[in-house]
């Protein structure tokens, strides 16, 4: 009976690898007479090609016989025009405000030109509305009211707070015109900033990509796994008041490019672990690779593989699980030139950690959501699908995932086990839920073994992090100043929260073992700085290397979803490394 059993279970949860890759998404882009242009794209992340998400994968044989629903690939058209805002037609003007753009004169009359502007076409209706309403221009406020007397059905009024300049503060501008097209069924959006006069050239092309980012990401809904779902409403999208011409071109194209790599990386985390396996996920990077092979190439490595490279750590992870591990390894190389800088993207790839025998029990251990447990690979392979669109020069870049499952079985690694990394430090294992960074002890090693230069590992690592810094903000530990500062630089642009953190040296002393080189895990004060320090054992000296502890802002729970946190920052490093 336990045989059959066993041989059942087995079946159930093998994964199949047969079909082709899916062909990538066009992007179309027209530059048309002036004083605007033109482009429209269709966003493919995981779960859009062809309809489908992974099915052929999981067809034969998914525990639970779960199959995503098949999805219409949804399609925005973008312009970017200069026209004044009381001559455009549509079915949203959406106007970003900030606290000062809402004052008032004597006669209660708006002294901002655009909304002065504005609220004259209305016969003052839209200054009375927004004092009725409440509305102070407050971040997260919003009103949408109908109102006639411009070519627009409705104007909404989003605020911005008390000031407006960063790529979070635009990228949440366009997530909020997205909700508010949502909710009023609106095909045809156009977004204003009340005050753009004194941005600079730089700052308005900047401002147009967040703003693209922010709305295809708000328009997006992982519908995969509903039994219904509502289609997009948003057909185009005008950006006023922010240039026209080929440079703007290019930052919304760079954009859609970077908005693809995200959403990617969202369904890729949001995807359960019964139907994300470390085969399903390999396969997932494949195609990536497949999709755009002129300048990406793959290497997956099974159990035997990974046996000669000697890597004991990842494996004795991986031996509990019935699905067997992948190491997954792309190469991106540019299209042209010469290759400067050598760069490796090291994420944590546990598609589900149940601890182990350390198993998480009791309440907040959040093993339910312990299919967000590969974010780090997440990250690294939706940079690899925004990568490989924007193609930048001089550079070469290594993405890097061991995949996993960290189970429970008669084959499983236990506590006290001792194991053997690639390079041939001895760890002995003192819990078993301390298991990503085993993991990424071999990936670090292999990553070095690439030649690679600067080294990035993210992983949802430690919930002392969480602790530490919240849910919003990902600890960064890096012993190079040059690299810190790089990267911080790039998380600014990037939109996203980062805050350096100490390799306190003197913590080690609690990760020694009496009879291995160390064991995996410390005390609980600093536990995520421990972590670090383990993690740095296992990189060459003359490698530059920072660790990203990212296990707070993976996931958003008030949406119940995932943030795609990571991969803004990174495509943006690797452009900066390339220029």
């Amino acid at each position: 009976m336990v045989a059959i059993v066993v041989s059942l279970a087995s079946t159930l949860l093998s994964v199949a690898s047969s079909a082709s890759p899916s062909s990538s998404t066009s992007f179309l882009t027209k530059l048309r007479s002036a004083p605007s242009f033109r482009l429209s794209f269709a966003v493919t992340p995981l779960g859009y090609r062809r309809g489908r998400l992974m099915a052929h994968t999981i067809a034969k044989a998914t525990l639970g016989l779960t199959q995503p629903n098949a999805i219409e690939l949804p399609k925005i058209s973008f312009a970017a025009k200069e026209i004044d805002v009381t001559e455009w037609k549509g079915d949203i003007l959406a106007v970003g405000v900030t606290e000062k753009d809402l004052t008032k004169d004597e006669n209660s009359k708006f002294e901002n030109p655009i909304l002065k502007k504005l609220d004259s076409h209305l016969g003052g209706l839209l200054a009375e509305a927004s004092s009725e309403e409440d509305f102070t221009g407050k971040t997260g406020q919003s009103t949408v009211l109908r109102l006639p007397g411009l070519g627009s059905k409705r104007v909404g009024l989003i605020g911005l707070g008390q000031s407006a300049s960063s790529t979070a503060d635009f990228r949440g501008l366009g997530e909020a015109v997205a909700a508010a097209a949502k909710a009023a069924q609106s095909a045809e959006v156009a977004i204003v900033l009340a005050s753009s006069e004194g941005l600079s050239v730089e700052s308005k092309l900047s401002t147009a990509s967040a703003i693209v980012s922010g709305t295809v990401l708000g328009t997006h809904d992982d519908n995969r796994y509903r039994s219904e779902s509502k289609k997009p409403t948003i057909k185009s999208v005008d950006i006023l008041g922010l240039g026209t011409g080929p440079e703007v071109e290019k930052k919304l194209k760079y954009a859609e490019d970077l908005s693809s790599g995200i959403l990617f990386g969202k369904e890729l985390v949001n995807s359960p672990a019964n139907v994300l396996t470390p085969a399903v996920l390999a396969e997932e990077a494949s195609k990536i690779a497949a999709t755009y092979s002129d300048v990406l190439s793959a290497k997956i490595l099974d159990v035997e593989q990974c046996k000669e490279l000697k890597m004991g750590s990842y494996l004795g992870v991986a031996a509990a699980s019935a699905n067997p591990p992948r190491f997954i390894h792309l190469t991106y190389k540019p299209p042209s030139g010469d290759v400067k800088t050598k760069l490796a993207l090291v994420g944590k790839g546990l598609t589900f950690d149940s601890g182990g025998y350390n198993i998480k029990t009791g309440p907040g251990c959040s093993i339910e959501l312990m299919k967000f447990d590969m974010g780090g690979s997440a990250v690294v392979l939706g940079a690899a699908k925004a990568i490989g669109q924007i193609k930048p020069a001089g550079v070469e870049v290594h993405f890097i995932v061991a995949a996993c499952e960290n189970m429970i079985s008669g084959t499983g690694m236990r506590p006290g086990d001792i194991v053997t990394a690639s390079n041939g430090k001895t760890i002995e294992v003192n819990n078993t839920d301390a298991e990503g960074r085993l993991t990424l002890a071999d990936a670090l090693v292999y990553a070095c073994n690439q030649g690679a230069e600067k080294i990035v590992d993210l992983a949802t690592l430690t919930g002392a992090c969480v602790v530490a810094l919240g849910p919003s903000i990902a600890g960064v530990f890096s012993p190079s100043d040059d690299l810190a500062n790089e990267v911080l630089a790039a998380s600014e642009s990037g939109g996203e929260k980062i805050w350096r953190l100490p390799l306190e040296e003197s913590y080690w002393e609690s990760m020694k073992s009496g009879i291995a080189d160390m064991v995996n895990t410390g005390g609980r004060q600093g536990g995520a700085i421990t972590a670090a320090l383990f993690l740095k054992q296992f990189v060459d000296e003359k490698v530059q290397w920072m660790h990203i502890d990212m296990a707070g802002p993976v996931w958003n729970d008030k949406k119940r979803s995932a943030t795609g946190f990571g991969i803004s920052t990174l495509v943006e490093w690797v452009v900066k490394n390339s220029s």
